[in-house]
């Protein structure tokens, strides 16, 4: 799957870096690279860098609603419910398969930015999904190694077609 640091687990970044030009600067690309490539989501070992940041947001649909751009550094989850919310997964660092993949229904957060500021919140629904599914990155675990079905995993293309016929979102 590309560059080794996807399937190792990130380290922490240490308080003393918090602030830096470094963790700024690799909030910032983060953000950018993932606009740029359409995703929701991307974490630093997407990038190379086998630190424990990523980078997500959501956008407004239907009922849902936007989570604006964030960037959480050393992240810690705790998982509500038990992973039986199937949902479709797509990444950036498989491109062009999509899949069904179970999740837990809701998380919650404590983490930093990246001037070490301490936030924490809960997130459910496709908002917890974006989250778990980044924050597997940082464990060095690709969407792939959650599903239950491999059935479901098909083409980008054969995805947006089902899609299309399904009336689903297209963003995850």
């Amino acid at each position: 799957m590309g560059n080794p640091v996807l399937r190792e687990r990130a380290q922490d970044i240490p308080h003393d870096r918090f602030g830096t030009r470094f963790l700024r600067d690799l909030g910032r690309d983060l953000l950018r690279t993932m606009f740029e490539d359409n995703g929701v989501g991307l974490a630093a070992p997407q990038v190379g860098s086998g630190v424990r940041v990523f980078a997500y947001y959501v956008p407004g649909e239907g009922d849902r609603d936007a989570v604006p751009p964030r960037v959480l550094v050393n992240p810690v989850l705790t998982l509500v419910g038990e992973p039986t919310e199937l949902g479709w997964e797509g990444c950036l660092s498989v491109p062009g398969l999509r899949g069904m993949v179970p999740r837990h229904p809701a998380v919650k957060v404590s983490t930093f930015d990246t001037d070490g500021n301490e936030l924490t919140f809960e997130a459910e629904g496709f908002h917890a999904r974006v989250i778990q599914h980044e924050h597997d990155h940082l464990d060095g675990i690709v969407f792939l190694d959650r599903m239950t079905d491999m059935s479901s995993l098909m083409f980008e293309e054969e995805w947006e077609q089902y899609a299309k016929e399904k009336d689903l979102p297209v963003e995850v």
